[in-house]
């Protein structure tokens, strides 16, 4: 019975306080119905046109690039020519493109790359970026991705290879 007396004197209190609290709040602003408008990108450097090497680079562990195994080791890393469809939207063209993992002449694997220009580097990575010419592998999101971020003629290249398990 106390129970019941104390739920009914909260459901008092609410009733109330109900007309005192919708005084105090502002309107609601209506639904916004055209996308925010985006920052316009720079393009201090253009994206290459073509191939392009990148550098060389040791992968630690093994990873997943195109949803295929690439094996720990070292590789050659280049730029192709090849867009990564379907483009997203608000990404200026070519700005993602297709990289190969080279062992010799032999392409061992392949990812997307986003190529960042380096005036836009602080909106997507808030960590120091590799030397210019360098380049910079770091583990991410709880060991679940390996970024290898390159630094190459004005602009940086990121690729997102997931590990494929956690915990190694």
């Amino acid at each position: 019975m106390k129970k019941h007396m104390i739920l009914v004197g909260l459901l008092a209190a609410l009733v109330n306080a109900a007309p005192a609290l919708a005084q105090q709040r502002t309107p609601k602003e209506p639904p916004q119905r055209t996308p925010n408008e985006q920052p316009a990108q720079t393009t201090d450097a253009a994206a290459p046109a073509g191939d392009l090497l990148l550098g060389t680079v040791r992968l630690p562990r093994a990873v997943t690039a195109d949803g295929k195994p690439l094996p720990a080791g070292t590789y050659q890393v280049r730029l192709t020519g090849q867009e990564a469809g379907p483009p997203a939207v608000g990404v200026s063209e070519n700005l993602e493109r297709w990289v190969e993992f080279l062992q010799g002449k032999a392409v061992k694997g392949r990812e997307v790359v986003s190529i960042v220009p380096a005036s836009e580097a602080k909106m997507v990575a808030k960590d120091a970026p590799p030397p210019a010419n360098g380049v910079k592998v770091q583990t991410l999101k709880g060991n679940d991705y390996l970024r290898v971020w390159f630094n190459k003629g004005g602009n940086f290249y990121l690729v997102h290879l997931p590990t494929g398990a956690t915990g190694n």
